[in-house]
C-alpha cells in the first residue's frame, strides 16, 4: 500500500531559491573549509543489453560514442563497460588504498551481484556503499511498482555482497516517484538525486523532512564522454583545481561541499587516473579539507542541522525486512 507521506509539487517549486543569500555555516569537522566526496559509479554489468532482454546495448558513458542497434548485440561496445569491471576499477580501488581516501560507491545491484569481489573489497576499505537502484537504466517511465521492486532488489543485492544495507540512494535517470518510494522503502539517510546546491539540503514532506546531498556533473569523468566535454587528462584536472580553489576562497567564509564522481571504464584510465591524482595532488596540499563519505556528510548534517520534528524520525526506520539493530554502513 501506498504510504501516506507525500511530497507536494508546490512546495518542492521553492527550491529555486534554495539557501539564496542565507547558506548555513556547515560546520565541517576541525573547521574544515571544503567537504571533498569522492563517489565511484560501480555500474558495469547493469546496463542494457540483448541478454537481459533489452531492446539494444547500452551507449552511455563511454569512450565510444554510437547509436544503438536495435535488436543486436554491439560487442565493441560491451567491452567498453567490460575494462571498468576487469580493470578501471581495481586501478581506482589501488589509488584510494594507497592515498587512505574513503569514498562513496554509487553501487547498481546488479552489477554489484554480477562482480561481488568488488564489493568485498569496498567493504575491507572502509568505504560506503550507497545504493544507484537495481539496474543502470532510465526510470522515468517505469510503472510505480516496478521501480519499487527494482529498489528492493537493489538492497538486497547490496546487503547480500556486503553484509550491511545502504543508506544513500542515487537513481540517476529518476522518475517523479523515485523520492516517494524511498520513503515508502525506509533505511536511507539521503539521495543524491539532485545537482542544485553546493550544500545538503532538507526536502519537506507530509511527515516530516527528507536530506539531499546533491551531485555534481560538471566535476563529473562524464564529461570525457559528452560533447563538449573534457578532451585530455590536463582538461579535467585543470577544471577540477579551479573547483576547489573557487571553494576554498569561499569556505573562509562560507563552507562548502565538492563532489567528484568516477566512473570504473572512464576515470579508471592510465591518463584519467594521472589526472585524478595530480587533482588529489593539489587537495592534499591544503589544509582544513574534510575527505569524506556521503553518508558521514549526512550524518553531519543531522547532528548539525537537524530539522527538529518527531516525525522526521520516520525517514530513519529500517530498510523493510532489516533488523532494527543491524550495522549499516
Amino acid at each position: 500500500m501506498p504510504s501516506a507521506i507525500r511530497f507536494d509539487a508546490a512546495e518542492r517549486l521553492t527550491d529555486l531559491q534554495g539557501y539564496g543569500e542565507n547558506a548555513p555555516n556547515a560546520r565541517w569537522p576541525n573547521g574544515a573549509r571544503v567537504a571533498l566526496s569522492i563517489v565511484l559509479n560501480i555500474e558495469e554489468g547493469s546496463e542494457r543489453h540483448i541478454d537481459d532482454g533489452d531492446s539494444a546495448s547500452e551507449n552511455l558513458n563511454t569512450d565510444m560514442n554510437c547509436d544503438p542497434i536495435p535488436g543486436q548485440r554491439n560487442l565493441n561496445l560491451e567491452s567498453h563497460y567490460e575494462y571498468g569491471s576487469r580493470v578501471g576499477v581495481w586501478r581506482l580501488l589501488n589509488m584510494f588504498r594507497e592515498r587512505q581516501l574513503p569514498v562513496t560507491a554509487f553501487a547498481v545491484g546488479q552489477a554489484l551481484e554480477r562482480v561481488p569481489a568488488i564489493g568485498h573489497r569496498m567493504v575491507a576499505d572502509g568505504h560506503e556503499i550507497a545504493a544507484h537502484s537495481w539496474r543502470w537504466i532510465d526510470y522515468r517511465n517505469m510503472p510505480r511498482e516496478e521501480e519499487a521492486e527494482h529498489m528492493r532488489r537493489a538492497v538486497a543485492a547490496i546487503r547480500k555482497v556486503t553484509g550491511v544495507a545502504p543508506v544513500g540512494w542515487y537513481t540517476g535517470r529518476v522518475s517523479e516517484q523515485t523520492r516517494q518510494l524511498l520513503l515508502e522503502h525506509g533505511g536511507f539517510l539521503y539521495d543524491s538525486d539532485a545537482y542544485n546546491d553546493d550544500l545538503p539540503y532538507w526536502v519537506p514532506h507530509s511527515g516530516g523532512h527528507h536530506l539531499v546531498v546533491p551531485y555534481a556533473f560538471d566535476t563529473n569523468d562524464m564529461r570525457f564522454a559528452s560533447t563538449p566535454g573534457f578532451v585530455s587528462g590536463r582538461d579535467w584536472s585543470d577544471y577540477l583545481i579551479d573547483s576547489f580553489d573557487q571553494f576554498w576562497i569561499e569556505g573562509a567564509h562560507c563552507p562548502r561541499m565538492m563532489t567528484v564522481g568516477l566512473h570504473c571504464r572512464l576515470a579508471g584510465r592510465p591518463g584519467r587516473l594521472r589526472a585524478l591524482a595530480r587533482f588529489l595532488d593539489h587537495v592534499g596540499a591544503h589544509d582544513e579539507v574534510w575527505i569524506t563519505r556521503r553518508a558521514d556528510i549526512a550524518r553531519h548534517w543531522y547532528t548539525h542541522h537537524a530539522v527538529e520534528t518527531e516525525l522526521d524520525k520516520a525517514d530513519l526506520k529500517p530498510h523493510q525486512s532489516e533488523a532494527p539493530d543491524e550495522h549499516r554502513i
